[in-house]
């Protein structure tokens, strides 16, 4: 089999089943596991996977600009937040970071929620102005334009005096092994922070965010309390079952 052929039987394989085992491969692909390695380090190179330690990963959807990224898969994401609501009840203090499957979420909120709705993101908060019985409080810090949200130290500092009941944490990527991260370290640090105040945590995930990873690790996948997610094969779905997740698909 000649290089090209190999790698390429090396993205099919990733694809279908999310992660790559470098000892695995060699058996499958018949060739040593140095040969994998550079296969590996070549296609990571190329941006095509991300390299892991003993194998490799899927890499995500692309990091684009939040309103680039607004429309995209917009009827999935409107379901996912309808299976969501289920978890949101009056009285709560709702922490919602940013992404647009979170305002998708905060679209589909009934105009009589009554509760209280900390958030680092201003389409989130403006989205909310039309519910009048739910309190919004806005985390300050530097906007960072990319995902529409505010960052820095000044946020950080800001959730040291908090404590929410549900935390709906936007997420870029996440893998039941290497855990939910994000590319930034900024981002990556508030994220982290609002994991650690939060009582449980929910996620809406599309179907190609699974079984990805970028370069910041916010938590272990395990921390979620809700994965809220398309229909995916039962395998997949298993493994952050027996984290002891609840899993809606």
């Amino acid at each position: 089999m000649l290089k090209e052929e190999r790698q390429q039987e090396i993205l099919k394989i990733l694809n279908n089943e999310q992660k790559v085992i470098t000892s695995d491969l060699s058996e499958r692909l018949s060739v040593s596991e140095d040969t994998i390695r550079r296969d590996l380090k070549e296609l990571d190179n190329q941006g095509l996977i991300r390299r892991v330690y003993s194998g490799a990963l899927r890499k995500g959807p692309p990091v684009v600009d939040f309103f680039s990224r607004k429309n995209v898969a917009s009827e999935v994401k409107t379901k996912l937040a309808q299976k969501a609501l289920r978890f949101i009840e009056d009285g709560q203090v709702l922490l919602i970071d940013g992404g647009t499957s979170n305002l998708h979420l905060v679209n589909q909120l009934p105009l009589d929620l009554n509760a209280t709705v900390i958030t680092n993101s201003p389409p989130i908060s403006m989205e909310l102005a039309s519910h009048k019985d739910v309190e919004v409080i806005m985390l300050g810090g530097s906007l960072y334009k990319q995902s529409m949200v505010n960052l820095g130290i000044q946020t950080v500092q800001s959730l040291n005096t908090m404590v929410a009941d549900l935390y709906i944490m936007g997420i870029y990527n996440i893998d039941s092994e290497m855990g939910i991260s994000v590319p930034t370290l900024s981002e990556c640090l508030v994220k982290r922070k609002m994991v650690e105040i939060s009582t449980e945590i929910l996620g809406l995930v599309t179907a190609d965010k699974l079984g990805t990873v970028s370069s910041q690790i916010i938590c272990p996948s395990e921390d979620l309390t809700y994965l809220v997610t398309e229909d995916i094969d039962s395998s997949i779905k298993d493994l952050y079952l027996e984290q002891g997740i609840v899993v809606v698909t």
